[in-house]
């Protein structure tokens, strides 16, 4: 079945920098664009990124442009964020999800992780 999980999150002074992680299975990784929601407590799950099915094009949230680099390794089934200059307002919980098409194909479902926190107290 299809699995999402996500790692490498923490307690990060502000100004530093993480870099998250997205190991992907039960569908064809490959064949997807990829995003990176985050939900901070109390807001609604928001986009902060996504990449092409071939890493060859990139989009951000104007709030991390600069600050944030999504990648993604085809061959492993992985997707990644790095994180530099966090500030407080990067503090939420993140997590992948393949795009649109997945969730079409898939009859509406989304198949969350349990998302990994990161937190850069003010």
């Amino acid at each position: 079945q299809v699995q999402l999980v996500e790692s490498g999150g923490g307690l990060v002074q502000p100004g530093g920098s993480l870099r998250l992680s997205c190991t992907a299975s039960g569908f064809t990784f490959g064949f997807y664009a990829m995003k990176w929601y985050r939900q901070a407590p109390g807001k609604e799950r928001e986009l902060v990124a996504l990449i092409s099915s071939a890493g060859s094009r990139k989009d951000y949230a104007d709030s991390v442009k600069g600050r944030f680099t999504i990648s993604r390794d085809n061959d492993k089934n992985m997707l990644f964020l790095q994180m530099n200059n966090l500030k407080p307002e990067d503090t939420a919980v993140y997590y992948c999800h393949p795009d649109e098409v997945f969730v079409a194909r898939n009859s509406g479902a989304h198949y969350w992780g349990q998302g990994t926190q990161v937190t850069v107290p003010s």
